[in-house]
């Protein structure tokens, strides 16, 4: 049974769209990171760029070659569109783009993360067989058909990203709209919609109907006599975060998803009136089946279990941030930090002055003081270049922060020497102060 719901062959329509327009909103991703100057101010001007720890050895290219990258993902966009040399095309795309994602964390958002899943997806599906240009030069990959599992892996990780974003609001700031009021309160001088966007009952609206879509959108979805009234819905949902957050091509990206849902009938009549619809006598070769199972099966309970893992580290993850990328927890929570490093040398006990804009940028300057790995790997980056100079130095850190509308409380141990202390993704660092203090 198990077999026949992955193996079935059924209509392709809905994936052949799907490549056009993820091809589409990729290289618009790309190149519209050039034009509006994101490359330059997250990975050309900043002197460093916070990659992920143990990905240090990932740096930007100099000078302007950035561009170059940036312009190289852009094109390879084109060609998963069009579905020329797609499948080195679609590997070039992941491989880049998982690159400009883990070289910088300033920028962080869960929408990267989601893009580099989708572009993993992308990279095993047959998305080229059918309105593209490789399947006109090679007749034999032609094919209306693909097997169910290349529709399920899709449905299936928009239902836990929307379920865990869902359930990551259930809390008491989220709840009384705390959250969104501070959310909105930069939205005031929008045209038309500004004054409206700061009034109490609209909050409520935005925060509890936030909770419901998340949980309800892809069973509504799935259930074909609610289908299109929840397609409408989540147009306006996701069109409503494109124009009040400005959050990039993911709103676009997640209405794309929504051909998943439809029956193949409707998308070849929308989309691929010219291609014939399915038939009987088309057949499916499958290879390796019980490999294919295990490996979806593998990944996808990494992903139930990932964002699962604050559970079991110390503390509120609201407070300490560990657990929260990779997790879903999306637009849930504003932080504010103040922070000051003490560098005292260990030959001579005497302080030396740290200026932080002698190292980061205004924007890294406010992200990293609420980001304790962050505060690590600057504490550390203060370590090496003194250690150039031949310098032993210790670092302390003085660190404020507040989450959403709570009270500046002290975040980090100001007595922890950082330069000195082991990072562990796994565990609860102790030099980050309790949630709670007397």
């Amino acid at each position: 049974m198990f077999n026949k719901l992955l193996f079935k062959p059924i209509d392709n329509s809905a994936l052949i769209v799907f490549r056009i327009l993820f091809g589409l909103l990729i290289a618009i991703e790309s190149f519209g990171a050039i034009l509006t100057g994101w490359v330059y101010n997250a990975l050309i001007a900043p002197k460093y760029t916070f990659p992920f720890i143990d990905f240090e050895w990932l740096q930007p290219l100099p000078d302007n070659w950035m561009y170059v990258y940036y312009s190289v993902m852009g094109i390879c966009g084109l060609m998963v569109m069009i579905g020329y040399k797609y499948r080195i095309s679609i590997v070039t795309f992941l491989v880049l783009w998982s690159g400009t994602y883990l070289m910088q964390k300033t920028s962080y958002n869960n929408h990267y993360y989601l893009l580099i899943l989708l572009s993993l997806f992308m990279t095993i599906v047959p998305a080229n067989t059918n309105a593209s240009i490789d399947s006109k030069i090679n007749k034999l990959i032609k094919s209306n058909v693909m097997p169910n599992w290349c529709t399920l892996i899709f449905i299936a990780q928009m239902f836990i990203v929307y379920t865990y974003a869902s359930i990551a609001k259930w809390y008491p700031d989220w709840l009384d709209t705390t959250v969104i009021e501070i959310l909105l309160k930069s939205k005031a001088d929008y045209a038309i919609i500004g004054n409206l966007l700061q009034e109490k009952w609209i909050h409520y609206i935005i925060a509890y109907f936030g909770i419901i879509f998340d949980l309800l959108i892809v069973p509504l979805l799935l259930w074909k006599r609610s289908r299109k009234l929840a397609f409408i819905v989540a147009i306006f949902f996701h069109l409503f975060n494109s124009l009040v957050f400005q959050i990039g091509i993911f709103p676009y990206m997640s209405i794309a998803l929504c051909v998943f849902f439809f029956d193949p009938k409707l998308i070849r009549r929308v989309f691929l009136k010219t291609l014939k619809p399915i038939e009987q006598k088309d057949k499916l070769l499958i290879k390796k089946p019980n490999l294919i199972k295990w490996i979806l099966a593998s990944y996808f309970i990494i992903q139930l279990v990932l964002p699962l893992r604050h559970w079991m580290i110390k503390d509120d993850v609201l407070w300490t941030e560990e657990g929260h990328r990779l997790s879903w927890r999306m637009m849930l929570r504003a932080r504010q930090g103040i922070i000051s490093f003490k560098v005292i040398d260990k030959s001579t006990n005497k302080t030396i002055p740290i200026r932080l804009e002698d190292y980061l940028s205004p924007k890294q300057q406010r992200n990293f003081a609420t980001k304790p790995d962050m505060i690590w790997q600057f504490s550390q980056l203060i370590k090496r270049r003194f250690k150039i100079v031949n310098r032993d130095v210790k670092v302390f850190v003085d660190c404020k922060v507040k989450v959403n509308a709570q009270p500046f409380k002290p975040f980090i141990n100001p007595e922890v020497d950082l330069a000195s202390v082991k990072w562990n993704a796994f565990k609860h660092s102790s030099w980050i102060l309790p949630s709670k203090q007397d």
